[in-house]
C-alpha cells in the first residue's frame, strides 16, 4: 500500500509541530513507522492523503457513533452556517440540547457546556473541592481523564504509550494531592476510605476504562465507589468523556445502575466537532459561578456549530434499536476477532459494552485490571496493528486504546475486517 504522500507530510510536519503531531498519540510511537495523515472520511471509511481506503475503528476516538459524514449531522452544520459560526453569547441551541442530555441522563438535574473533555473533567474536579470544601483526589490507575496538572498521574492512554505516566511541567504540589488506587479493586478503596474518607472532596472514575484499552467493572466496583462517597460525604464524578452516549443513550451509569454526583461529557455529544460537558445535582451545579463561588467561563463555550451537530447527533441516536444494533454488530465483530485468533493459535481475548470494545493478545480468559492489561503482549499487538493496516482496516495506534463501530459497518466492513485479521494472526507466527 503507497503512503508515500502521508510521509511527505510528516517530514514536513516534524519541522513546524512538535513531534510532528497536534496530540500524542498520533505518532504511532506505539506501534513504530510513521502516522497516517487523513484527507476524508465516508461512512465507515477513512480516506489518507494517498487516496487509500480503512475500515474505520477510531471513529475521532469515539464521538462518531453514526460514521462520516452523516447527512443529518452535516445539514444542521450547514444550516448554522447561513446563520452564523459563533456569537460568544447564549443561544437557543444551548437551552435545547442542555434540556436534552439532562432529560437523557438521570443522574443531571443540570448542565454547563465547555469545549473539551479535559476542560470537562477539570472544571468538575474543581466544583466537587468548592462544594465539600475539602482538596484530594482520588482517580484509579491506567485512567486518562484528559491532561489536567492534578490528574496526570498513572494515566493511561496516550501517556502509556508513551512510557511516561506521569508528565514534566506538573508541580508535585499538584499531584499530592491526588491518589491513584487500582482499577476494579473494591477492597483497596474501603481501605482508602476508612483512612482518607473525611478529607476526599472527589472520587473521578472512568465508569468503564476506555485509556488501557476498554476495561469493564467488575461486579461491586461502582456500587462500593458510590457507597464510600455517599457514607464520607465525596462527591462521585463518572468520567463519561468516551461513553456517555457511546454505549447507551443514558451512558454506561444507566447500564450499571450506579449514579454519580457529577458526570463528565464530550466527544459525541458534538457529532463530532469539539465540545464538552459537565453536570448533575443540581444543588453542587448552583456552586459554580455566576450563582455559586466556584469560577469557570469559556469564551467560545457551546459553539453553535458543535450544538447544531450534537443535537442531530442525539436526536438520531433516540431512535429505536439504535443501541441493539450497534451491539449485535460489534458482538459479530469480536467473536469473529477470537475465532480467527484461535485458529492461528494466538491468545487473545475482548471486551465489549455496547459499540466500544477492546481487544487483547492475553491468555487471560477476560481482563479486568490494568496488571493484566499491561502483561498483554505488545509486539504481537504491533505486528496485528500493521498487517491490519495494510489491508485496509484502521485501529488505534496504541494498545491502550479502546475501539469504537458505528451505525455505519455494515456486513461488507465486518467481513474486510475479519479477513485482513485472519492474515495479521498469521503473520504474528
Amino acid at each position: 500500500m503507497n503512503q508515500n504522500q502521508s510521509k511527505a507530510l510528516y517530514e514536513q510536519a516534524v519541522q513546524y509541530i512538535p513531534g510532528g503531531v497536534n496530540s500524542p498519540v498520533r505518532a504511532f510511537k506505539g506501534v513504530g513507522g510513521n502516522p497516517l495523515f487523513f484527507k476524508g472520511g465516508e461512512g465507515a471509511y477513512l480516506i489518507d492523503a494517498d487516496n487509500n481506503r480503512y475500515v474505520d475503528y477510531v471513529g475521532a476516538w469515539g464521538p462518531l457513533i453514526l460514521g462520516h459524514s452523516h447527512q443529518k449531522v452535516i445539514d444542521a452544520i450547514e444550516t448554522q452556517l447561513q446563520t452564523g459560526i459563533g456569537y460568544g453569547a447564549s443561544t437557543e441551541a444551548e437551552v435545547e440540547i442542555a434540556k436534552k442530555i439532562c432529560n437523557l441522563v438521570h443522574s443531571i438535574e443540570q448542565v454547563r457546556l465547555v469545549t473539551s473533555g479535559t476542560e470537562a473533567t477539570m472544571s468538575a474536579i474543581r466544583l466537587a473541592r468548592g462544594y465539600t470544601q475539602r482538596d484530594i483526589v482520588v482517580k484509579f490507575e491506567g485512567c486518562y481523564h484528559g491532561h489536567v496538572d492534578g490528574l496526570l498521574v498513572k494515566a493511561g492512554s496516550g501517556a502509556l504509550t508513551l512510557g511516561e505516566p506521569d508528565s514534566m511541567g506538573v508541580p508535585k504540589a499538584y499531584t499530592d494531592l491526588t491518589h491513584v488506587l487500582p482499577y476494579n479493586d473494591v477492597t483497596a478503596i474501603e481501605e482508602f476510605f476508612a483512612v482518607h474518607g473525611s478529607k476526599v472532596a472527589c472520587v473521578i472514575v472512568e465508569p468503564v476504562a476506555g485509556n488501557m484499552n476498554c476495561v469493564l467493572p467488575i461486579p461491586d466496583f461502582l456500587e462500593s465507589l458510590r457507597e464510600q462517597c455517599t457514607l464520607h460525604g465525596a462527591v462521585l464524578i463518572f468520567d463519561e468523556v468516551m461513553t456517555g452516549f457511546r454505549v447507551a443513550l443514558g451512558g454506561a451509569q444507566s447500564i450499571f445502575g450506579v449514579l454519580p454526583d457529577l458526570t463528565t461529557l464530550g466527544k459525541v455529544i458534538g457529532g463530532g466537532l469539539p465540545i464538552g460537558a459537565f453536570g448533575g445535582r443540581k444543588e453542587i451545579m448552583e456552586k459554580i459561578a455566576p450563582i455559586g463561588a466556584v469560577y469557570q467561563a469559556g469564551t467560545l463555550s457551546g459553539s453553535p456549530l458543535a450544538v447544531a451537530a450534537g443535537i442531530a447527533m442525539l436526536e438520531t441516536v433516540s431512535e429505536a434499536n439504535f443501541y441493539t444494533e450497534l451491539s449485535a454488530k460489534t458482538e459479530t465483530l469480536l467473536t469473529g476477532l477470537e475465532e480467527r485468533a484461535t485458529a492461528a493459535g494466538i491468545p487473545f481475548t475482548t471486551n465489549q459494552l455496547g459499540g466500544m470494545f477492546g481487544c487483547f493478545f492475553s491468555d487471560e480468559e477476560k481482563v479486568s485490571m490494568f496488571s493484566q492489561v499491561m502483561a498483554s503482549n505488545m509486539d504481537h499487538f504491533q505486528s496485528y496493528f500493521h498487517t491490519m493496516l495494510q489491508n485496509g482496516v484502521y485501529i488505534a495506534p496504541s494498545a491502550f486504546e479502546a475501539g469504537f463501530i458505528s451505525a455505519a459497518h455494515g456486513d461488507e466492513e465486518i467481513t474486510t475486517t475479519l479477513d485482513a485479521a485472519e492474515q495479521a494472526f498469521s503473520a504474528i507466527n
